[in-house]
C-alpha cells in the first residue's frame, strides 16, 4: 500500500453517499481519517493541487448561509482539480417558488456527478438521493447531521491523542445541533466515552439511548475530560425562553480560563462561529490549548478525502 500523498489509501466506502454518520462503521471512518492525512501533505506543498478529479463536476447546493463550510467544501474541489459549481439560494429560481426536487433534477440535467448540499430542512440530503443519480454529500441538514464536521473533529482530536479511549464532553445547545449527532455517532463508534452537558431546556428528552451521559452541570461533564467541544448557541432555530440569558448562560455552561487552570490536560474545540463571551471566554478562545483553527485546517483535507472516496464509487451497496 502507497503511502505517497499522490497515492492516497486504496479502499472502498461501502456507501454511496455521505448522508450522516449514524451508519457508518469504525473502518470506514478511519479509511477517510487515514485518507485525509495524506491530503494533508498535499496542502503544506508549495503547489496545492492534485489532478485527481479532473473532468468531475461538483455542485455546492447551498440554501443556508455559510462561510467555514461552503469556502473548505469549494478549496477542497479545487484541489482535487474539479469543476465547481457554486449555487446559493437567494440568487436562484428557488425565490420564485422552484422545489428542491426541480433545482436538482435541473442541475442533474447539465451532466453533473456530485453535490454537496446544506439545508435547514433534515433529511434534504437523503430526499436529495431519490431524485438524481448524482453522489450527495451532505454539508449539513436542519438540526440532524453534518458529518463532514464531525469526521475534522475526529482528525483533529487523532492528531493530539494514540487513539479514541477518551472522554469527549460536548457542551451546550444538543437539542438543536447537527454537529452534536454526527460526533456523537463517531465517537462512540472509534470507541470514546461520550458525555453531554447542557440546560435541560437544550437537552433533547431520550438522547442517552444513543449510549452517552447526560450531565447538567459542566464540572461534572468536566471532571476527567480529555476533550471538551463547545457548541454554538443556534439562537436562529430556537425559540424565545430556552435560558434567561447570554450571560447566565455563560456563567453556567461557558468554559472559562478557570477550567483551563483547574483541568491542565483538557483541550477545547469548537465547530464555529464562536460566540467569545458566550459559549467560551475570549481567553479561552485564543488559548494555545484552544485547537479551533486546526479543526479549520483539517477541514479541507476530510473534504478532499470524502470526495476522492465517493467520487469512484459506481455501485452503492447502501446509503
Amino acid at each position: 500500500m502507497s503511502t505517497s500523498a499522490d497515492t492516497p489509501l486504496q479502499g472502498r466506502l461501502r456507501h454511496r453517499h455521505l448522508l450522516g454518520l449514524a451508519t457508518y462503521s469504525a473502518e470506514e471512518i478511519q479509511l477517510i481519517l487515514q485518507t485525509a492525512r495524506q491530503f494533508r501533505e498535499v496542502l503544506e506543498r508549495p503547489i496545492r493541487r492534485v489532478p485527481t478529479l479532473r473532468g468531475v463536476t461538483v455542485v455546492n447546493l447551498f440554501f443556508e448561509p455559510s462561510t467555514r463550510t461552503r469556502i473548505s467544501f469549494e478549496l477542497a474541489e479545487k484541489r482535487l482539480s474539479a469543476d465547481v459549481v457554486n449555487f446559493s439560494a437567494a440568487g436562484s429560481s428557488v425565490v420564485k417558488g422552484e422545489t428542491l426536487k426541480d433545482t436538482a433534477r435541473n442541475l442533474e440535467a447539465m451532466k453533473i456527478d456530485m453535490v454537496v448540499i446544506r439545508h435547514r430542512s433534515p433529511g434534504a440530503a437523503h430526499f436529495l438521493t431519490r431524485c438524481i443519480d448524482a453522489v450527495v454529500i451532505n454539508a449539513g441538514d436542519g438540526a440532524h447531521e453534518h458529518p463532514t464536521q464531525a469526521l475534522l473533529d475526529l482528525l483533529t482530536i487523532s492528531d493530539h491523542f494514540p487513539s479514541f479511549e477518551l472522554n469527549v464532553s460536548i457542551i451546550g445547545d444538543i437539542a438543536h445541533s447537527r454537529v452534536a449527532r454526527s460526533n456523537i455517532y463517531g465517537l462512540k463508534a472509534l470507541g470514546a466515552n461520550v458525555t453531554l452537558c447542557g440546560p435541560r431546556t437544550l437537552m433533547p428528552v431520550g438522547i442517552e439511548e444513543l449510549g452517552v451521559r447526560v450531565t447538567y452541570r459542566l464540572e461534572e461533564a468536566l471532571e476527567g475530560c480529555d476533550v471538551a467541544m463547545a457548541l454554538r448557541l443556534q439562537l436562529e432555530r430556537q425559540t424565545a425562553g430556552l435560558f434567561p440569558s447570554l450571560r447566565e448562560y455563560h456563567e453556567r455552561y461557558g468554559i472559562k480560563l478557570e477550567h483551563l487552570e483547574r483541568y491542565p490536560d483538557l483541550l477545547v474545540m469548537h465547530p464555529g462561529p464562536v460566540n467569545r463571551g458566550v459559549e467560551l471566554a475570549s481567553e479561552v478562545v485564543d488559548h494555545e490549548r484552544a485547537i479551533i483553527l486546526n479543526q479549520v485546517t483539517n477541514g479541507v483535507a476530510v473534504r478532499m478525502a470524502v470526495l476522492y472516496l465517493l467520487a469512484g464509487m459506481s455501485e452503492a451497496v447502501a446509503t
